[in-house]
């Protein structure tokens, strides 16, 4: 099934590209979640618009995450959370508390959809988390988790 993104996938693509996926992944996951729409001939029309509004978009976001990358590569992002003695976590770190530790250390705002874990974070310690901070500029961040 021919779908048109309308929102960056990981894997998949960014927005307004066309990627030809299985009838079952667009069905039960691309377009309940409106990150896609069924690809028509009229749907060229919307492809065009999400692509030039990317285009214009690119050009001035591209600089402001090489900034970002600077700021948020190599530092270390404390996060709290409870732990038993064993240093094992009542449940894991999300993406979210990693967001609103980057920006409480003074970094920029990123969405939470843009980090990646690459496994869950279940204990304390330091683990490491990349940020898609643009299609071709990625940041990778240390996360240090200590108990509260």
């Amino acid at each position: 099934m021919k779908v048109i993104l309308t929102q960056p996938v990981s894997g998949l693509g960014a927005a307004g590209d066309v990627a030809d996926v299985k009838d079952g992944y667009a069905r039960n996951y691309l377009l309940p979640r409106k990150l896609a729409t069924p690809w028509t001939k009229g749907g060229q029309k919307q492809v065009d618009a999400i692509t030039a509004a990317r285009a214009k978009r690119e050009l001035r976001t591209a600089e402001e995450a090489q900034a970002a990358k600077s700021a948020i590569e190599g530092s270390t992002v404390i996060v709290t959370a409870r732990a038993g003695s064993s240093g094992r976590l009542f449940g894991a770190v999300t993406p979210a508390e990693i967001a609103q530790a980057i920006a409480e250390a003074g970094g920029p705002q990123v969405d939470r959809r843009r980090i990646e874990v690459p496994s869950p974070i279940r204990s304390t310690g330091e683990h490491t988390a990349h940020v898609r901070l643009h299609e071709d500029v990625s940041a990778t961040v240390t996360v240090q988790v200590v108990a509260a």
